[in-house]
């Protein structure tokens, strides 16, 4: 039976006066995870480093309306909405039990800056094109520029979490870069000194 990871100390300066709600939050979710297919049996050990605190390093990149989308557990989207509750967020997740979750726990926590939405990336439309648009774990970047760039106003940005492959899968998308209009494609690693594990984020720019 595995045990959830001790707190690390970045955790209390990354959330600052919010460290409350991160708490409850990854609690419910090493009691809550596994038993409703929100994480695997193999996450406890890691949550706080590889999950929780892999989604909050990148809250400063965040501003106005974003959204997240495959929200799933709510990382990064809950994480993120805690730890930046100036910014509005909307998760976007088809699958029902995720999105049963996701409203338990923006209710739970008070996140009044949080809207859930069950619907898939493709066939979402924001009132709004949105400020940002990020996803974490969701498919490849060339499958994920088509499903995120469109919901972006002009200007805006893609915040896309992603692995060591991050490089790599900027190459395997020029197609879909060039064909959405993005400019100044990079991979930001964000964590260095900071976390044991650093964070990827492919930034882009999307034009008008």
């Amino acid at each position: 039976m595995s045990t959830l990871e001790a707190e690390p100390s970045a955790a209390a300066d990354l959330f600052g006066d919010r460290i409350g709600l991160a708490r409850a939050f990854t609690a419910a979710l090493a009691d809550q995870g596994e038993t409703r297919g929100l994480i695997g049996p193999l996450e406890l050990p890691r949550l706080w480093t590889r999950h929780v605190l892999n989604s909050a390093i990148a809250a400063p990149l965040f501003e106005g309306h974003a959204a997240d989308i495959g929200s799933g557990a709510g990382l990064p989207g809950i994480v993120l909405a805690i730890a930046r509750p100036d910014v509005r967020w909307t998760l976007v997740e088809p699958m029902e039990r995720r999105v049963a979750w996701l409203m338990e726990q923006a209710d739970v926590l008070g996140l009044g800056n949080v809207v859930v939405v069950r619907a898939r990336a493709e066939e979402w439309t924001p009132e709004e094109p949105v400020d940002v648009v990020t996803a974490r774990a969701v498919s490849a970047l060339r499958t994920l520029i088509p499903m995120t760039a469109p919901l972006v106003r002009p200007g805006g940005k893609l915040m896309l979490f992603k692995g060591r492959g991050a490089e790599a899968e900027i190459d395997a998308a020029q197609k879909q870069i060039r064909r959405y209009g993005l400019a100044d494609v990079g991979v930001l690693t964000l964590g260095e000194g900071v976390l044991g594990e650093t964070t990827r984020v492919v930034r882009a720019t999307v034009g008008g």
